[in-house]
């Protein structure tokens, strides 16, 4: 796992600037750097050593010297993927993935992307024709920002290695904020910093003659099928037994995250690692700490765990945000990030469970109740015209369902966090950031593309789309990053997806129990206890928290700086403080998600932390 950042410019400082840029990064690879320049680019490189310690530097060139590679993730199927380039007749200096991708490029081009199984972003440059080709992996599970301003043009693997570039204007994206605010996460293609995108996953861009074209080369497709529960249990342990084998593949030591939830225990229990890691909150609800002891007990791991208080919480934010590149409200980042700065003490690379609530169908949003399902029997239509009805009243109970059964999915769904809807966003904020953008007109369009689907498909594919890359993985990556530590998936393999996009709907969810399929898989694997367990998800306690003087007083504070009404209305912010501290109202997440833009904001425009980089 690595780090890599490179511009195409004019300026005749390439050296100094590309040097300058990749130290800013340097988190992401601190074992070594390398980098590469001519009178049209410039490439810098950050390696955290995996696999061929002493022959995979970067960036690397082909015999010819007229490609050159860096490259972020790791491709598990590198090694038939070589042989078969060798039977081409092509000659390898290295024994690392990274000449692989070079190699099958030369050998495929842009077809390469279709053969690769792993996880990646990484840009090729062509010496001869000046043409720069960048892409990233199937489900965003690497990121790739690229940034234009006129002829130069910037990418890599973080946006704050951007903002010392000499031709880098830094301007926040005035529309960003609104939207944030119902999300959680940065959720327009346009980052929060203006002119700073994001490569979408499954999509790969080229640049040449100052024109950047992204296409799209992959997508993801359901063709739910109808075969029996048994078949579906023994497909998804044989798919995830050679999935894991694949993600164990490295020349240092693997270990594993492990929480009290079905997924981590079951990547633990079949990876058969050596160490596992855990955090939690002393907060009675909060802890995932005893049951994940326990299963390591009982599946004989070496075991550490701590206990994150409130003042490390508040301590690390800053940092987090830092991190974080744009500002992002899930709490969960937080512990996330103790959680990779303990497993960093004894190793360079762990196994996760991210992915498998959206593949295999585990969020508690995704289950329909019986009257729901008797309601929906009723014609739309008229569905709708009692929703359209009830809209213009005031709340009164059985309200929200008739909304939320009567009108289209986009009009109620985002995804696994909602934080505001359009007008109470729009009601905290200044008029310049106020917005007409709304929360619907982002993912109706996503939509389409699965319409003629079940409404439960629709959800999933909308989290992968958004929630998934994000918010999930996003803060996987760089919570892990920041403390140079390498985190591997084996649910988001993209032949995982495959086969769980082929499952049979009602063994998505049955009998009230969501991902019902895999848990029924997780029984032959894990004990029965752990394989029913109800998803936490590292919840913070931060609600409670802020009901102490202490820390009321520290978000208060935050939230009456003078630079603050550039974009809230400080009255309105403070009232709902004040409504949740004298427990008139539960304003916890739409608390911390101002918090958290603004502890952000202090950090990359007040502070200018990025300069110096951020200690913790």
């Amino acid at each position: 796992m690595c780090g890599f950042v490179g511009f195409v410019d004019k300026n005749k400082d390439k050296d100094k600037n590309i040097k300058r840029m990749a130290d800013i990064i340097k988190h992401r690879g601190p074992d070594s750097d390398g980098y590469f320049t001519d009178d049209n680019i410039a490439l810098g490189f950050r390696r955290l050593s995996i696999i061929d310690l002493k022959g995979g530097t970067q960036p690397i060139l082909n015999e010819k010297k007229d490609k050159v590679i860096v490259f972020n993730g790791e491709i598990y199927n590198y090694q038939e993927l070589r042989e078969e380039l060798i039977k081409k007749g092509y000659n390898f200096k290295t024994k690392s993935d990274t000449e692989v991708i070079l190699h099958g490029y030369e050998e495929y081009k842009e077809k390469i992307l279709d053969k690769l199984r792993g996880m990646f972003a990484f840009i090729i440059y062509d010496t001869k024709t000046k043409e720069v080709f960048g892409a990233r992996d199937f489900f965003g599970i690497k990121p790739l920002y690229y940034a234009k301003f006129k002829d130069t043009l910037m990418f890599g693997s973080e946006i704050k290695s951007f903002l010392v570039h000499p031709d880098f204007k830094k301007e926040i994206n005035k529309d960003a904020l609104k939207p944030y605010l119902t999300f959680q996460y940065s959720c327009l293609n346009e980052t929060f910093f203006k002119n700073v995108y994001k490569l979408d996953p499954g999509h790969y861009f080229i640049y040449k003659d100052n024109k950047l074209t992204i296409k799209k080369y992959y997508d993801i497709t359901y063709n739910n099928q109808d075969y029996d529960l048994e078949t579906a249990i023994n497909k998804i342990n044989d798919t995830m037994a050679l999935s894991i084998d694949y993600h164990k593949i490295s020349d240092v030591e693997v270990g594993s995250f492990l929480s009290s939830g079905v997924d981590s225990s079951y990547i633990v229990s079949c990876a058969d690692v050596d160490k596992s890691y855990t955090v939690g909150f002393k907060n009675k609800g909060f802890d995932e700490s005893s049951p994940a002891r326990e299963l390591s007990k009982i599946l004989n791991k070496k075991h550490r765990e701590q206990i994150i208080t409130s003042d490390m919480f508040f301590d690390i934010l800053p940092t987090v945000q830092y991190h974080s590149d744009e500002p992002h409200a899930n709490l969960s980042a937080v512990p996330l990030y103790f959680l990779s700065k303990m497993a960093r003490e004894d190793l360079k690379v762990v196994l996760s469970g991210e992915g498998a609530d959206e593949l295999f169908c585990g969020y508690a949003e995704y289950f329909e109740p019986n009257i729901t399902k008797k309601y929906k029997k009723l014609p739309y239509g008229l569905r709708h015209l009692l929703a359209l009805s009830v809209k213009k009243l005031p709340k009164f109970k059985g309200r929200n369902f008739i909304l939320k059964n009567g009108m289209p999915l986009y009009e109620h769904y985002i995804g696994q966090a909602f934080i505001m809807d359009n007008e109470e966003a729009n009601n905290l904020l200044k008029e310049e950031y106020k917005s007409d953008i709304t929360y619907q007109s982002i993912v109706k369009d996503t939509l389409k593309e699965v319409e003629d689907k079940p409404e439960v498909i629709q959800k999933m594919y909308l989290d992968m789309k958004f929630w998934l890359p994000y918010d999930i993985l996003l803060k996987a990556d760089k919570m892990t990053m920041a403390n140079s530590l390498e985190l591997r998936v084996p649910f988001l393999d993209k032949e995982v997806f495959k086969l769980a996009s082929t499952i049979p709907l009602k063994y998505l969810i049955s009998d009230k129990t969501t991902k019902y399929a895999f848990r029924q898989a997780a029984k032959e694997k894990i004990p029965e206890e752990w394989s029913k367990r109800k998803k936490l998800g590292f919840l913070v306690p931060f609600r409670e928290w802020i009901k102490e003087e202490k820390y009321y007083k520290k978000v208060k504070t935050l939230f009456n700086e003078k630079w603050v009404s550039e974009f809230f209305d400080i009255d309105k912010i403070n009232g709902l403080l004040e409504a949740h501290y004298n427990n008139k109202a539960n304003n916890g997440r739409k608390i911390y998600t101002i918090y958290a833009f603004l502890v952000w904001y202090k950090a990359y425009f007040i502070d200018n932390v990025y300069e110096g980089g951020i200690n913790a």
